[in-house]
């Protein structure tokens, strides 16, 4: 029963809706009235013991209880608490007045045990489930008999929107009842299966909820689902709670607090915890004073930030529409959808894409919080701590970019950290293409922490009790249970660069004996980019890769010894894959060669004549009949590329793979291998005319029967080029500039595009090379020039744009 006195005689129950802000002002309300001499709270009992922690100045929500079966951190469940939920407002008021607080929902052991089934009631609350089976949505019916489409709008309307006036027990009752009549009303209609998990959890509340009352009293306070109250003010005996929790599952559970997420608190996050808003909600909690006009400043704020042009004429206006809109809505006070549109409106010119940003930064919002040292954790989770506090890398639920300059201790400190957790599956940050160029000493890295990552920790606790000596566990079991050499390569690179000495002379074994095994050539190829890859580390992380350069020099001789009799007998899908691969060796052919030539000892140079011998490989590839075109078309433009083929012998090989006896597939695929890579052969075709005509003449040729096959491989190498390099082929193909061959800079065909230099129109940038160059004070230094540039400027303006 619910009680109404100051000082109750019999348990107040107070039903709630779990991380609703209103909900939580009305429980301070009434635990300030009632002065309970207890507070039960929905939750697993084995958190009594870390209940005084809400305490600390440190723990900051949301945060959220972790669960885990010992030794099995993989089985899992979360109860998070929100700033504006009511179980941490009760949590809060019961600490704050000294006075004893106990979590009385079924315990983890349990819910474990049962795979996480005994999930949130209704409310979806936080509860271990994160996808309970749905059923009847009390609060939608609810919604309904009051003539609302939305339980959203009319739980906003009815409860968040409430002023704290009158009796502060009174929602409660109402709740209470009109929770009674849906209980009685829906019967058995809902799911069976949740209908027998509530009955479990309400068996093992009523239980100890009794308990309490002989330890503390009649005087005691409930916080729950509003769904459990009926059931809990219900009579039954002692003997028919027990005998419902008889035979249950029970397994060894370790708890803990650990940070939370308002993104995770979201639904379109995955964790139904029933809030499509926490932002707006942690909002009203915190501003239960003019919160619409709050609201539409930290809106602006946000906006001006991003370079939005938002005044203090756009907050009025947007807070006068919006409650515009409530009053034509029939609503006490401006909700979400209101204060929305009429950002929509006013702020963002009905535009959804800055709307998307507020949704996003406000709406759910990025705020993480944060635990007390003194919480209990595993001995891996407390050397992550020690760590990131001594690199100040602090977790933040924001997305965030940041640089390391891998030549400064500290950030290759943190490079090594993000390298390792990655290792152990904890993916708190996620590499990227540096910003600064191709150099070895710079790292860019995106980061972003989610709650998940603490049960990832957990589980990477079982390889050991330190970062390093977790990650050191874990690459050496992965080594000896790699079956493919490309991953053993890859494992080797991720060893470098998570600085893990001890790893990787196991590493280097397993490396050295399926290499040893492995006679495919492009199994070979594959392997090879990422175990160059890991030699040139040495220089910056100041690690000795000479036994890496051998192993790699021997896996490229075998490589070119290979390669060419691999390359026969392939499909269209084999032959691209080589391809790739073919790109991915002369990449590490050059790194390789480039590494050898710098080394300072003898021991890690590279065996002499390594370009030369992969070039011929090369010419082997570009000259052999018989192979698919694309890896032909490849190898002739790397050759070209590095000035071992000239322009005439590429025009002969190109010449040959056109011509008239070729099938146009074949041709199509040559000429994809040849220009089709990155895009940057368009510009070969922008500069050689003759390469262009050949291409301009063969496809004119190619018959109509043929040429719907081969269109769309043309236009997916042609599409890589940029805009302007296709316009320029266009436009050379229209004037006619194509296949004209040699020709005198007098027959300017395509203007601008002759083979000659033709220093009137070079001189034409002049004036602004100097302009640019703060060279305006030579200009009278250089005046016959400076007249040559002017007349060569007239008719000028399509060079300058």
């Amino acid at each position: 029963m619910t009680g109404t006195a100051a000082a109750p005689e019999a348990p107040v129950l107070l039903g709630v809706r779990h991380h609703g802000p209103g909900s939580a002002r009305a429980v301070r309300a009434a635990l300030d009235r009632c002065r309970p001499t207890a507070v039960l709270i929905e939750g697993p009992p084995e958190a009594d013991a870390l209940a005084l922690l809400a305490a600390e100045e440190d723990m900051r929500p949301p945060v959220a209880l972790l669960a885990h079966v010992a030794g099995e951190p993989g089985r899992a469940a979360f109860w998070p608490f929100a700033a504006f939920s009511p179980e941490w407002t009760a949590l809060r008021w019961a600490l704050a007045h000294d006075v004893p607080v106990r979590f009385i929902d079924l315990p983890a052991a349990h819910t474990l045990a049962l795979g996480g089934e005994t999930g949130p009631g209704p409310e979806a609350g936080p509860g271990p489930s994160e996808a309970a089976t749905p059923r009847t949505d009390p609060l939608a019916v609810l919604a309904g008999a009051a003539g609302y489409d939305d339980p959203e709008t009319w739980w906003e309307d009815v409860v968040e929107h409430r002023r704290d006036e009158g009796d502060a027990l009174a929602p409660f009752e109402a709740v209470a009842d009109a929770m009674g009549e849906l209980r009685s009303a829906l019967g058995e209609e809902g799911d069976a299966a949740h209908a027998e998990r509530d009955a479990i959890r309400e068996a093992h509340m009523r239980l100890k909820l009794r308990e309490a009352r002989r330890e503390f009293g009649d005087a005691v306070a409930v916080v729950c689902g509003a769904w459990h109250v009926p059931a809990l003010a219900e009579r039954r005996t002692v003997a028919a709670d027990r005998q419902t929790l008889k035979g249950l599952p029970k397994a060894k559970a370790e708890i803990g607090w650990v940070p939370w997420t308002h993104r995770r608190l979201s639904r379109h996050s995955g964790y139904g915890a029933g809030v499509t808003s926490p932002g707006w909600y942690g909002h009203l909690f915190r501003s239960p004073d003019r919160p619409v006009e709050r609201w539409m400043t930290e809106v602006a704020r946000l906006l001006r930030a991003e370079g939005h042009p938002v005044s203090s004429a756009h907050v009025i206006e947007a807070v006068r529409l919006a409650q515009t809109l409530a009053a034509m809505r029939g609503r006490p006070l401006a909700g979400l959808a209101e204060t929305v549109d009429a950002i929509r409106a006013v702020m963002c010119d009905g535009s959804d894409v800055p709307l998307a940003l507020v949704r996003d930064r406000l709406v759910v919002g990025d705020v993480l919080g944060e635990v007390p040292a003194a919480a209990p954790a595993s001995p891996l989770q407390r050397d992550l701590d020690r760590q990131r506090r001594t690199l100040r890398l602090k977790p933040e639920a924001a997305v965030r970019d940041c640089e390391f300059d891998l030549r400064k201790d500290t950030d290759a400190a943190r490079s090594r950290l993000l390298h390792r957790l990655r290792l152990l599956g904890v993916d708190w940050g996620e590499p990227l293409p540096s910003r600064g160029g191709l150099g070895t000493f710079r790292e860019s890295w995106r980061l972003c922490w989610e709650p998940e990552l603490s049960v990832r920790l957990a589980e990477a606790g079982a390889w050991g009790t330190t970062v390093e000596g977790a990650a050191t566990a874990k690459a050496e079991s992965l080594a000896r249970e790699a079956t493919a050499l490309a991953g053993i390569t890859a494992l080797a690179e991720r060893c470098l660069l998570a600085d893990l000495p001890d790893a990787l002379p196991v590493v280097m074994r397993a490396l050295a004996d399926r290499a040893a095994l492995d006679s495919d050539a492009g199994h070979l190829a594959q392997a090879l980019p990422a175990l160059v890859r890991s030699v040139r580390y040495g220089d910056v992380r100041r690690t000795d890769t000479a036994a890496l350069a051998e192993v790699a020099t021997g896996l490229a001789e075998r490589v070119f010894i290979g390669l060419p009799a691999a390359c026969a007998g392939l499909d269209t899908d084999a032959a691209a894959e080589m391809r790739g691969h073919v790109d991915g060796v002369h990449r590490a052919v050059a790194l390789l060669a480039e590494t050898a030539e710098t080394a300072e000892t003898a021991e890690a140079a590279a065996p002499p004549g390594l370009r030369e011998r992969w070039a011929a490989v090369l010419m082997v590839l570009a000259e052999r009949d018989g192979l698919p075109g694309g890896i032909r078309g490849r190898a002739a433009r790397l050759l070209l590329d590095d000035g071992r083929l000239t322009h005439e012998r590429a025009e002969r090989l190109m010449g040959l793979a056109l011509s008239v006896g070729t099938p146009p597939a074949e041709a199509a695929a040559w000429i994809e291998g040849f220009v089709g890579s990155g895009g940057s052969g368009g510009m070969l075709l922008v500069h050689d005319e003759r390469l262009l005509g050949l291409i301009d003449g063969w496809l004119t040729g190619v018959p109509p029967e043929a040429f719907t096959g081969v269109l769309p491989l043309l236009r997916r190498t042609f599409a890589v080029f940029e805009a302007g390099v296709r316009r320029t082929l266009g436009e050379r193909i229209r004037r006619g500039g194509a296949g004209a061959g040699a020709q005198s800079p007098d027959q300017d065909t395509t203007r601008g595009f002759g083979p000659g230099l033709d220093p009137e129109r070079a001189a034409a940038v002049l004036p602004v090379m100097r302009l640019l160059l703060g060279m305006l004070g030579t200009e009278a230094a250089a005046g016959p020039e400076r007249s040559s540039a002017a007349k060569g400027s007239k008719g000028s303006k399509g060079v300058l744009v």
